[in-house]
């Protein structure tokens, strides 16, 4: 595990969100990538949601683009460690992701996500590309279009919305 300190982090790198170091797959299609952090009380990821992981992987779903494990001691220092620096026990839960997952995470980002988790906390911090909208996105291309708006809306904000309309 590395240690990682806000101070000591470097800049946001040229790629986006925030320090995103940069596709190191020069194939790499234009499809949605997103990022998710995924936080587990303790010092230690056990790697039970790998299971339906790697399913979204086999089924083509997603593309693992790149995944670290972040940790916070309970005194608040900042670890973060790539699946190549696993000890064994750690590194046996990833044995399901079929792939390459690049190291793209830049210290910054690290040091983001480190700083938003509570103390005595571990997580996965995660890059997928969401392999399903692949075709989507070069038809869309190809026909001159451009993506103009991309976000995430909570489930519970469209499940309130549907429950006020059925209401009416």
């Amino acid at each position: 595990m590395s240690p990682i300190a806000p101070e000591e982090a470097d800049p946001p790198g040229p790629y986006g969100s925030p320090g995103l170091a940069g596709p190191a797959d020069t194939t790499f299609v234009d499809s949605p990538v997103e990022m998710a952090m995924i936080a587990f009380p303790g010092d230690r990821f056990d790697g039970s949601i790998m299971p339906a992981l790697a399913e979204l992987v086999e089924q083509g779903t997603i593309r693992i683009v790149d995944l670290v494990i972040v940790r916070k001691d309970p005194a608040g220092r900042v670890t973060a460690a790539e699946l190549s620096e696993l000890d064994m026990f750690e590194a046996a839960a990833f044995e399901l992701l079929d792939g390459e997952i690049g190291e793209l995470f830049s210290q910054h980002d690290l040091a983001v996500a480190g700083g938003r988790l509570d103390p005595d906390t571990s997580a996965v911090l995660l890059l997928w590309q969401n392999s399903w909208a692949t075709r989507l996105a070069a038809e869309v291309a190809g026909a001159g279009g451009r993506l103009v708006l991309h976000d995430r809306v909570p489930a519970a904000l469209v499940r309130d919305a549907l429950d006020a309309q059925l209401a009416h």
